[in-house]
């Protein structure tokens, strides 16, 4: 075992099980986010991490980044490259953060990679994200992928993600959000978003008339900006969309399951990233792309939903989502399992959902960050019941759902992630 010179702690074995190398990291750092770049790229250097593949793309946006990685994997995946994804937060294990080829692996390797980082770092100091980036570079670049695809975890230009030389950057969206680590003011927002940006590089931007900032930030370091709306555009045609760059057109092309704004945005990222994709590919990736907690359907009769929506830009689309599958098929009303955290916009991400729903199942989480039902409850201006946990909540919304009904499930990975899991054990 190995003291940590910084701490005092002793270090797991690496075949020491996961979970204890989780409980170890979370002691290591005095906090679990901890905004700049010099500790991470300082050991990412050392291990040769700064690139880990021969093509990588960064993705950052305050909605979207998660859908926009998956529909990027399926396509790569179905053009025959090894396509690694890391991604945050989890729902259920974290195992979740890190894809090879869209399969998550054992505990074991995640276990190896955290002590071969813990044995390169020294004395630097990594928070548990950092920690986590370094150990899915160091396991990309041991299994040989040829792509890696990166979800930024909070913001663009000081997330340990940014350490790394990708090829192709992209902003999905751009709204208020961690208002705590990036303030309330767009423009600023949208200054750390482009801060993944390259000079000479590709920077796609999926946000209809972004902050100036962004554009500006590209002018400034000479990025290729792609801008929805401007170098490329889509458009959904009944069943089917199209997809424009230029000259180029895609027609016909299947609607997935995940956001088409995203789809546009990831066509953009592969266009640009000089990646042998065919029609087929994109068709392919198109129609069999799926999520967890984004529109995830997991059961019928009545119609159980999850999505992570948090925000109000991301409650604005599950909800006109709803409106629309209502009406599609048919379905009668529409109850609301909720529970967020304090540092979330509740009051404008309840109001953006009041609209489509037509009863409410307010519930607490548990932890430093969580929420009260009470404190939802005073947005909803409405006499409904509160309660103690998500799983609570969700048996009472099934109790009181008729066949024809939909059950929604929203306001958090926590929220998803807890309910998915008492789905998978009962």
């Amino acid at each position: 075992m190995n003291i940590s010179p910084m701490s005092g702690l002793t270090a797991p074995h690496a075949t020491a099980s996961l979970p204890s190398w989780l409980t170890y990291l979370e002691k290591l750092h005095t906090s679990a986010i901890d905004l700049g770049l010099d500790r991470a790229f300082a050991v990412a250097q050392k291990e040769q991490l700064i690139k880990p593949a021969e093509r990588v793309i960064t993705v950052a946006g305050t909605n979207g980044k998660g859908s926009t990685c998956a529909i990027l994997e399926a396509i790569l995946i179905d053009a025959g490259y090894k396509v690694g994804v890391y991604s945050s937060p989890h729902l259920i294990r974290y195992n979740e953060r890190v894809r090879i080829n869209g399969q998550e692996l054992d505990d074991s390797y995640h276990s190896a990679a955290f002590a071969h980082i813990e044995q390169a770092r020294g004395d630097v100091s990594l928070s548990l994200f950092e920690f986590g980036t370094l150990a899915a570079l160091h396991l990309f670049k041991q299994q040989r992928v040829d792509v890696v695809i990166l979800e930024v975890g909070l913001g663009g230009r000081l997330d340990a993600t940014n350490i790394v030389d990708h090829d192709v950057s992209v902003i999905t969206s751009l709204a208020v959000d961690h208002v705590d680590w990036l303030g309330d003011d767009i423009e600023v927002i949208g200054f750390e978003k482009a801060g993944i940006f390259r000079s000479e590089k590709p920077a796609i931007c999926g946000q209809p008339n972004p902050p100036a900032s962004v554009p500006a930030h590209a002018d400034d370091i000479g990025a290729e900006l792609y801008q929805v709306g401007y170098q490329f555009s889509y458009e959904q045609q009944g069943d089917t969309w199209s997809w424009n760059c230029g000259a180029f057109d895609l027609t016909g092309l299947p609607i997935p399951a995940l956001p088409l704004p995203n789809a546009a945005t990831a066509l953009m990222a592969l266009g640009t990233a000089e990646l042998e994709v065919s029609d087929e590919n994109i068709v392919a990736g198109l129609s069999k792309v799926s999520l967890p907690g984004r529109m995830e359907r997991v059961s019928e009769s009545p119609l159980v939903l999850m999505d992570v929506a948090h925000n109000p830009h991301a409650a604005e689309y599950l909800s006109s989502q709803l409106t629309q599958l209502k009406v599609r098929e048919n379905k009668t009303r529409i109850h609301a399992v909720v529970a967020m955290l304090h540092d979330k916009d509740i009051a404008a991400t309840i109001n953006e959902m009041k609209g489509i729903v037509d009863t409410w199942y307010p519930a607490s989480l548990e932890g430093p960050r969580a929420e009260k039902a009470d404190e939802i409850i005073s947005h909803l201006s409405i006499d409904v019941t509160g309660f103690a946990s998500p799983e609570l909540a969700f048996d009472a919304a099934l109790t009181q759902a008729a066949p024809d009904d939909v059950v929604i499930v929203f306001g958090s990975f926590y929220t998803v992630g807890q309910v998915s899991s008492y789905l998978s054990h009962r």
